[in-house]
């Protein structure tokens, strides 16, 4: 029993001395596993209120996941709920007690200074989303009526402006807008803006009442195609409210007394 003992030994502090050379240590970490399923909660577009102010959101005429799978729920519900509406809140802080509290807001865009540049994010910011949600729709839709006839005239075809607008897009660089305006003259075109501005700003290349806009912010495509925009430009087209944008190209034409 005692030589049993002795071999043992000497067997286990041959093992520790060789172990000792090895300069190679390999540390285990034990991971533990989550203890429950975490989940996101997705509410509706009604549970949003902006804090009071002069400006509200406009309403969201769908649920979140109407637009799916072109634009996702979470998406929708991230642009929604928390950029759109930061960017109102925010922009009704910057104009209380200013001379902007009750002017519309084509008049703020146009008046504003744009050096003051929380102004001039937050109020293109709250202008430019409140377009993008009202031209947005669940069902597929072509142009109608007048905006139908002054594309053909205008474009050539509806598929010509569709592949002028979407070029455009395509080729914006960074955050930014791609716009169908009517300029002074009660025409169409298709212009860009860079950040949150739009075409009724000072600084506009070519200045024009907007009746249709695409958000290139990551913030509204990201969630969906990463880095694949042209997949979520070609996804926003087809959702489209080509009536709403009619309604807004007929109250164009009468600001430049074209109608």
């Amino acid at each position: 029993m005692k030589k049993y003992l002795v071999i043992c030994s000497i067997f286990t502090s041959f093992l520790l001395l060789f172990s000792c050379k090895d300069d190679k240590l390999v540390e285990v970490v034990e991971v533990p596993l989550p203890t429950k399923e975490e989940k996101i909660i997705i509410g509706a577009p009604t549970d949003v209120k902006a804090d009071p102010g002069s400006f509200e959101m406009t309403k969201l005429p769908f649920a979140y996941d109407a637009l799916a799978p072109a634009i996702r729920t979470l998406t929708l519900e991230t642009h929604y709920s928390k950029h759109y509406l930061s960017y109102t809140n925010n922009f009704n802080k910057e104009i209380v007690s200013t001379e902007f509290e009750n002017m519309p807001i084509e008049d703020i865009l146009k008046k504003m200074d744009l050096n003051n540049v929380k102004l001039r994010q937050n109020a293109g910011g709250y202008y430019n989303h409140t377009l993008y949600f009202n031209v947005l729709t669940p069902k597929e839709q072509t142009p109608k009526d007048t905006l139908a006839g002054s594309i053909s005239k205008e474009f050539g075809s509806f598929n010509n402006l569709t592949n002028q607008f979407k070029g455009q897009a395509e080729k914006q660089f960074g955050s930014g807008w791609v716009w169908l305006v009517v300029d002074r003259y009660g025409k169409l075109q298709i212009t860009t803006t860079e950040n949150q501005d739009n075409p009724l700003m000072r600084n506009a290349l070519i200045p024009g009442t907007p009746i249709l806009g695409i958000d290139l912010w990551e913030h509204a495509y990201y969630l969906d195609y990463q880095n694949r925009k042209g997949s979520y430009i070609d996804a926003f087209y087809e959702h489209i409210n080509w009536e709403k944008v009619n309604e807004y190209y007929i109250e164009a034409l009468k600001k430049v007394k074209k109608v």
